[in-house]
């Protein structure tokens, strides 16, 4: 198992954590990871194509090192989240943004793969405030419950993808 981060601090603490787990921490992009294609079984896209400025091209190179791939992002369905990407003063001088399952689903399948799963899930945005937070986690169950619902309420999403060839 390999962690990749190209924040050198982050990845100095995680080798300083990790105990004597199995895994390495290196520094790196994903955009060029330094591994022979398909040297894993699969690659795990955590919370990482906000923060960039070309997701598409994160997505064909976790397709290029694994056959599946599992993403996980902000739901940009979420019409909150959207609004939050505006008005929030952290999202703007962080460039953050989210996209919709359309805007996900178009990339994996231009990188090559097929969506096998998604699931919609959590109902309390990150940096909510906590007496907002707990009122919302307790909605949660429902939200998470109702197909339409769920797509554009949930707080996030989780993808898993596979080459198509």
């Amino acid at each position: 198992m390999v962690g990749l981060d190209p924040a050198g601090h982050a990845i100095a603490v995680a080798n300083t954590n990790k105990g004597n787990r199995p895994v390495q921490f290196l520094v790196g992009d994903a955009h060029q990871l330094p591994f022979p294609d398909t040297s894993f079984d699969v690659a795990l896209v955590q919370s990482i194509l906000h923060h960039d400025d070309d997701p598409k091209d994160v997505i064909r190179e976790a397709f290029r090192v694994a056959p599946e791939i599992v993403i996980h992002e902000p739901n940009g369905n979420n019409l909150g989240l959207k609004v939050i990407e505006k008005i929030s003063r952290y999202h703007r001088e962080h460039n953050e943004k989210s996209y919709t399952s359309s805007q996900l689903r178009r990339w994996i399948e231009e990188s090559g793969g097929l969506i096998a799963y998604q699931r919609f899930a959590g109902f309390v945005p990150m940096f909510c405030p906590s007496v907002v937070a707990r009122t919302m986690k307790a909605m949660e169950p429902v939200v998470e419950a109702l197909p339409f619902v769920k797509e554009f309420g949930c707080a996030v999403t989780v993808i898993v993808a596979r080459r198509a060839t």
